[in-house]
């Protein structure tokens, strides 16, 4: 019964997490969700210099669309798991070095993310060897 609660709590996590950098990952192909007003100067240049380089937000838009459908899926959910890992990386960096706002929310998708990564550990001992 309490590894089934456990189970069922990781999914809805992992769905979210998911749904969330899918959602990103679209955005970054359709411009649908709304720029905050105030942005700092350091956030602003470097969205223009991620425009700058126009392959740049596709190829992540991508990595976060499959990324997050990957981790939906339980059976595929540490392979998802590796490919949002270094995204995860950029936005802790940008939220710490351009606008740590955002940190509270990074700590919570990084708990989500590592738990996912513990959950399937045992799939990733093959790497090590």
């Amino acid at each position: 019964m309490k590894n089934s609660i456990k189970s069922r709590i990781l999914f809805l996590l992992a769905l979210l997490f998911g749904l969330m950098f899918i959602n990103a990952g679209i955005d970054k192909f359709l411009h649908y969700m709304p720029m905050p007003e105030k942005l700092p100067e350091k956030m602003i240049k470097a969205m223009t210099a991620f425009m700058e380089i126009g392959w740049l937000l596709p190829l992540i838009g991508l990595a976060e669309v499959i990324g997050g459908l990957l981790i939906i899926i339980p059976k595929t959910r540490a392979l998802g798991a590796l490919i949002i890992f270094p995204i995860m990386v950029g936005i802790t960096l940008t939220n710490i070095f351009q606008d740590s706002s955002g940190l509270p929310i990074v700590f919570i998708l990084w708990a989500i993310l590592i738990w996912i990564m513990v959950e399937n550990r045992r799939k990733y001992l093959p790497l090590l060897d």
